[in-house]
């Protein structure tokens, strides 16, 4: 028999006025035979039953049977500006219509075009843009450019950062269940994390978010003293385990896999300062943080009032378009022309076109500022939740990159169980919202939406993840 629970959800999904198309492909059941036969098993799947989706819009998602999704993780961080938004879908179709591939040993109007769009949103001097396929590909050709110019070798990275799958990038990757069995870290070094709520030190006041830890703090103002603790553990590295002269330290200004993982305010300008004192470069991963969703600043390096040597970003880029790019300085850049370097798809056409057409949708939707209104009202509506019910250890973020680590309780806040998590996620997908996961447990639930969500999709969200909560509460008991 069903377990059925006394707590019903109070809150009904807002309205939306778009009809998907009928499905007429395969039956649900063949898709998941021919998915275990003709896909690789590396594939991973989430849900009980996976989920399979036809269609979306903005915000939404629908799945083959017609039921309608709150979309709150954006196919992990990357539909940005919303599920085929109709600007940027206009701009592909006419794209693909005119001129699809030329390889950059021609020019076509686009990549100048696109160029100069994205390279005039970054300060001087980051203005050189090569683009690239993916994140990974980005942080690649990063690392790369960091060891061509300084001439040294080791790069630093935080544990629990996420910088890509590639064989190299794996080496920056600092999350155990995606660490392969062969070498990949050669002249990495990872470096203590600065987490306040989950490491050695924090308070009340670290972190630029509108919600800080339940930790207390004791320090004067304008004094942090979990800064300076993990500032020391950033020099001991320095003097331990890295060469005299290092090639550079890439940082994601919000750690996104790991959950929404905050540093202390001016934790990163310290470093970047200890690093350029060691001859190397700062390197920003904005994969997850760029293009306005932190909501005060459009790059999230902006955020700790830091100047970068090289900008990598992915994801929201391209709106789930395959894209990516490196921005940095002319004289950064080149370090790589002694050689050929090359990337036959970074920069088609249509790349570059989708690329612009995301950055109008940005402007002209004012995402930005939304994310900023809607982010902010959403984390402090989380965080009365986190007040209210024992497992909800820690509440972060900035703009619509939130974290919701998950504890057995606040005492102790060891991780909630994954079979207990996992069942407040499937709760959550049933009622209508999908959200993400990640944290070095698989803890924390990970919200990235769309950045055109209303603050109605918002109380919705956090109604049906307050349902969940209740549920487990009485199933617990």
């Amino acid at each position: 028999q069903k377990w059925k629970s006394s707590v019903s959800l109070q809150a009904e999904m807002p309205p939306c006025d778009f009809v998907p198309e009928k499905y007429q492909s395969y039956t649900y059941n063949q898709m998941l035979k021919i998915r275990e036969r003709n896909l690789s098993p590396t594939l991973l799947m989430v849900y009980k039953k996976p989920l399979l989706l036809h269609q979306g819009h903005m915000q939404w998602l629908f799945d083959y049977e017609g039921r309608r999704y709150l979309d709150l993780f954006a196919g992990i961080a990357t539909v940005s500006v919303g599920h085929c938004h109709p600007k940027v879908t206009a701009a592909a179709q006419k794209q693909l219509a005119r001129l699809w591939h030329t390889s950059s040993i021609y020019m076509h109007p686009a990549i100048q075009e696109y160029a100069q769009k994205l390279t005039s949103l970054f300060p001087d001097p980051l203005k050189v843009v090569f683009l690239t396929n993916s994140g990974s590909e980005a942080n690649d050709l990063a690392m790369f450019l960091a060891r061509l110019y300084t001439r040294s070798f080791d790069i630093i990275c935080f544990r629990g950062a996420y910088h890509g799958g590639s064989p190299y990038t794996l080496g920056v990757t600092s999350v155990g269940y995606y660490k392969h069995g062969f070498t990949s870290g050669f002249g990495c070094t990872t470096t203590m994390l600065p987490d306040v709520f989950r490491g050695p030190w924090g308070g009340s006041h670290c972190r630029d978010s509108p919600v800080q830890t339940i930790r207390k703090c004791s320090c004067s103002e304008g004094v942090c003293n979990a800064k300076d603790q993990y500032i020391e553990q950033f020099k001991e590295t320095m003097n331990t385990s890295v060469p005299k002269t290092i090639a550079g330290f890439i940082v994601e200004p919000i750690q996104g896999v790991n959950g929404t993982v905050q540093y202390p305010k001016g934790f990163l300008k310290e470093a970047f300062q200890l690093v350029r004192e060691r001859g190397g470069l700062c390197i920003s991963d904005e994969v997850q943080t760029g293009f306005g969703r932190t909501g005060s600043h459009f790059w999230g390096f902006q955020t700790h009032d830091v100047l970068p040597d090289i900008v990598t970003m992915a994801k929201g880029i391209g709106n789930g378009f395959p894209m990516a790019a490196v921005v940095t300085t002319k004289e950064i850049a080149s370090a790589l022309a002694q050689n050929l370097h090359f990337n036959t798809f970074g920069g088609n056409p249509v790349a570059c076109v989708v690329g612009a057409a995301v950055l109008d949708a940005f402007e002209e939707d004012g995402l930005q500022q939304n994310s900023e209104e809607v982010g902010t009202y959403m984390l402090l509506e989380l965080a009365k939740l986190r007040d209210k019910f024992e497992i909800v250890g820690d509440v972060r973020g900035k703009g619509l990159m939130i974290g919701i680590e998950m504890v057995t309780n606040k005492d102790t806040c060891h991780p909630l169980p994954a079979e207990e998590f996992s069942q407040i996620w499937e709760d959550c997908k049933d009622m209508g919202v999908l959200l993400g996961r990640g944290g070095l447990y698989r803890q924390t639930f990970r919200i990235k939406p769309p950045m055109c969500i209303t603050k109605k999709d918002a109380d919705f969200a956090v109604e049906v993840f307050r349902t969940a909560l209740e549920r487990h509460m009485e199933r617990a008991a």
